[in-house]
């Protein structure tokens, strides 16, 4: 390793783990992985995807690293900490991938020993597919990466943290507080991924895929989903999202009223907002 390199563990070795741990080994950081799976293990390992790779906690893994990622689910990442926590040493940093914050970053802070600093990311990029095969960082190319910081974080984390994206190759770094995130998140992240899947179940023709068109497949590409991950991540942040499902169903409503009532103006008015807020997403993506 030179002088700039980092020993960096990733706990949890799927798809995102596995992305994350290309990324980085093609940088030149020193990369140990902990995961379940014994053949995501051999996988990485061959692929040379990582440097080592166990399925136990290996404590030689913890006490090393300068940085560990946790690619888990919320509640498997916080009894981890609880069971594990005590090896890392002081000055360790931890990250995570965890797609909800408010009932995770106060509880693992809370938990790890003297000197471990925890400073909570999510990376606003991913697939459908899961698993370690399916890993890929090209998707963090110009992708969003969001730093989630408490009043706890000192300068250091929240500046390492923000290093860390940028190594991954991230375009755009920013930062919310964890009740902001979890409110952001809800409307552009998971009430997305129920529209998708609400979609999906309203139609039960057997042979709808016979005549289906881009349009719908663009728009229930996340209707292919991971029912245990999204499911936590739901009913964790459900003040957020149960809101944003109400907002959602309330403009729909008066599309359909409008359409049932023949009130064009208002469907055209609806239509032509529309049209300008995606407008911004375009130019957003030629940056």
């Amino acid at each position: 390793m030179n002088d700039s390199s980092k020993r960096i563990l990733i706990v949890g070795l799927g798809l995102m783990g596995g992305s994350y741990a290309k990324a980085l080994k093609s940088k030149g950081h020193h990369i140990t992985a902990i995961t379940l799976d014994r053949d995501s293990v051999d996988y990485a390992l061959s692929n040379g995807i990582i440097d080592e790779g166990d399925t136990e906690v290996n404590d030689g893994y913890v006490e090393s690293c300068d940085i560990a990622v946790f690619a888990l689910y919320p509640h498997t990442f916080i009894e981890w900490i609880k069971n594990h926590g005590r090896l890392f040493r002081p000055g360790t940093l931890i990250t995570d991938v965890t797609g909800v914050k408010g009932s995770v970053v106060g509880e693992v802070q809370s938990l790890l020993p003297e000197g471990v600093e925890f400073i909570s990311a999510h990376p606003m990029a991913g697939r459908e597919s899961s698993g370690i095969i399916n890993s890929d960082c090209s998707v963090f190319k110009n992708a969003n990466y969001i730093v989630v910081p408490t009043e706890k974080n000192t300068e250091r984390a929240i500046r390492t943290c923000e290093w860390l994206g940028r190594e991954l190759g991230f375009g755009r770094i920013s930062q919310l507080s964890p009740d902001e995130h979890d409110k952001m998140i809800a409307f552009l992240s998971q009430l997305t991924h129920c529209i998708a899947v609400a979609l999906m179940c309203a139609n039960d023709d057997e042979q709808i895929c016979n005549y289906t068109g881009d349009s719908f497949r663009d728009l229930t590409r996340i209707a292919k989903i991971n029912e245990t991950m999204w499911s936590e991540l739901f009913s964790l942040n459900k003040k957020y999202l149960v809101d944003e499902i109400d907002s959602f169903t309330e403009q729909l409503s008066r599309l359909r009223e409008a359409i049932d009532k023949d009130d064009f103006d208002t469907v055209k008015s609806m239509m032509i907002k529309s049209t300008e807020r995606r407008k911004t997403f375009d130019k957003d993506r030629r940056k």
